[in-house]
């Protein structure tokens, strides 16, 4: 006989949060040149064109392009000629920090509670509750204020089936995306924050947006000969939104958060995961585009089985194609990391490929850091 449990509380984590997300709506990019950004993000990492908005169909301000793969959509803006305090704000933001992201869009199911929840609990509100109209439906839209100059816009569009939002249109692929997706989704974004911050902030997601603290990186954890840093991961209670938080820790010399913070200006999104279902089809591809990964060193893995086990990618090939594994009671994830995406060097990207483990490479931190040293010693600012 089978025994039966009644359940007294919630089922799902999403019914019992305060602050109920649907996942990242999108990445929202402030950029020199949105059309010949769009051209890059289409031919090196496989995106597709979806949506665009400018001075064709009515936007006089600025020029938008919106890229996907899978679940995870790209909106690069630039400024054709500032008229409004937002397209000040994202022509200073460029001139300021280069290209960079100026928002995370995060979807919720009701964007008015959202926001009331959010400014109660003590979130500096930007844009209040809004509706957008077209023809495929209406949006609610609100912005809220996180580190730096980094914004949340929070999205209501249940009601909306357009290819992006009111005011965009359909748009033909730059190139035809590869016939295998290189990503799926944004697994993690991660912001650097000035030194003895990032509790500040690791309790502003705690309060304001009633997210869980994952994982906490400290000491020895992220440090190196040379540099270290502190990381704390918070989440929302279904885990589709993860942001990793890094401050720098006093070391010999510049971390790369250090690096970070003095190029980019201030705190700032620095890097985005994307998850991938096969990582070694997604780096050859994006190789053969163009796109430039960290490199490791041979030695790393030498006694890589030993420590990490056996994976589904023979090691030869991890070697060839310096990816990155780590392994957790719950698992093990593949990973490598792009160079900066911009002459800055501020902003770029990791792929990961998840089995079972929702770490964020720990083991990995120190082989991470030294290739990320090399970079910054090469640049002269280690």
């Amino acid at each position: 006989m089978t025994e039966t449990t009644t359940h007294t509380t919630p089922v799902t984590a999403r019914e019992a949060d305060p602050f109920p997300v649907r996942g990242m709506d999108a990445v929202i990019f402030a950029v020199g040149n949105a059309k010949q950004a769009a051209h890059y993000y289409s031919t090196a990492f496989g995106m597709k064109l979806v949506a665009y908005s400018g001075p064709e169909n009515g936007s006089r301000e600025t020029a938008s392009y919106v890229l996907t793969n899978g679940g995870a959509r790209f909106v690069l803006t630039s400024v054709i000629k500032p008229s409004s305090d937002w397209g000040h704000f994202l022509s200073s933001h460029v001139a300021e920090h280069g290209d960079g992201v100026v928002d995370l869009a995060i979807e919720v199911p009701d964007a008015r509670a959202a926001y009331a929840y959010a400014v109660e609990h003590g979130a500096r509100g930007i844009t209040e509750p809004y509706e957008v109209k077209d023809d495929n439906g209406t949006v609610v839209l609100a912005a809220i204020a996180t580190y730096g100059k980094t914004r949340h816009t929070l999205v209501q569009r249940g009601d909306y089936d357009g290819p992006y939002l009111p005011g965009f249109v359909s748009a033909k692929p730059i190139v035809e995306p590869p016939a295998k997706r290189t990503f799926q989704a944004i697994d993690h974004c991660v912001g650097n924050v000035e030194l003895g911050k990032m509790n500040e902030w690791v309790g502003f997601y705690n309060k304001v947006m009633g997210f869980t603290n994952m994982k906490e990186f400290v000491g020895d954890d992220i440090a190196t000969e040379y540099s270290a840093l502190m990381s704390k991961v918070v989440a929302d209670g279904t885990l589709k939104v993860k942001f990793p938080i890094n401050e720098p820790a006093i070391a010999k010399k510049k971390s790369q958060i250090d690096e970070y913070l003095e190029f980019y200006g201030g705190a700032g999104v620095q890097h985005i995961a994307l998850a991938t279902n096969d990582i070694v089809e997604s780096v050859r591809t994006m190789r053969a585009a163009g796109v430039q990964f960290l490199d490791t060193p041979d030695s790393y893995y030498d006694t890589l089985g030993e420590w990490a086990g056996e994976t589904r990618v023979p090691v030869e090939t991890l070697r060839e194609l310096k990816i990155l594994v780590d392994r957790d009671e719950d698992g093990y994830l593949l990973q490598i990391f792009t160079k900066p995406v911009q002459d800055r060097p501020t902003v770029f990207f990791e792929m990961i490929e998840r089995h079972g483990s929702m770490g964020f490479g720990k083991g990995n931190f120190k082989a991470l850091f030294e290739a990320i040293e090399r970079e910054q010693e090469r640049r002269g600012n280690l």
